[in-house]
């Protein structure tokens, strides 16, 4: 089967802070990622994979349609920045794992980064309560019975938008 991948590198540089000169080959792997461990974790797979096969099938329709440009893309444009950040001043290659520091610049310290890695986790959290709700809300059954259908080894939706901590 064809991946399709659910959002693109220019939906990337138009939808967050992210600019339009990242390379394909730097930032497409992260958002595979995203979609693969977030996305997937919340669609479950049977809906993941209809909306997969439509895409590559050039049928996708709504109310897919809908609930993708509504409500998953949202979702994964933040989750791709949260697993982009922490690699995005990084180069791995054969001579080694280096970072490169272009003219007139300032490398950000790792506290920076990791603040704005929990920005972009915040608001991905907060598209994937929208989420969430709006599958809870009664819509889901009847419009994308794909998200209940989940049998075995398939994964079920998470149903739990961030990770919640205990407190005794």
């Amino acid at each position: 089967m064809s991946k399709a991948l659910f959002v693109t590198r220019h939906d990337i540089s138009v939808f967050t802070a992210a600019n339009g000169n990242i390379d394909n080959d730097k930032i497409l792997p992260y958002i595979n990622q995203a979609q693969d461990v977030h996305i997937q974790n919340y669609l479950g797979t049977d809906l993941y994979n209809k909306i997969q096969a439509d895409i590559v099938g050039s049928s996708l329709a709504d109310p897919y349609l809908s609930l993708l440009n509504d409500y998953i893309k949202p979702m994964l444009l933040h989750w791709s920045m949260v697993e982009y950040l922490p690699y995005a001043g990084v180069n791995i290659a054969n001579g080694g794992i280096y970072t490169k520091n272009p003219e007139n610049s300032t490398a950000l310290t790792k506290e920076h980064v990791d603040y704005l890695i929990q920005k972009s986790e915040s608001t991905a959290q907060f598209y994937t309560r929208r989420f969430i709700d709006y599958m809870q809300s009664g819509v889901a059954p009847s419009n994308f019975p794909e998200y209940y259908s989940n049998t075995q080894a398939d994964m079920y939706p998470d149903d739990v938008a961030e990770n919640q901590t205990w407190v005794l």
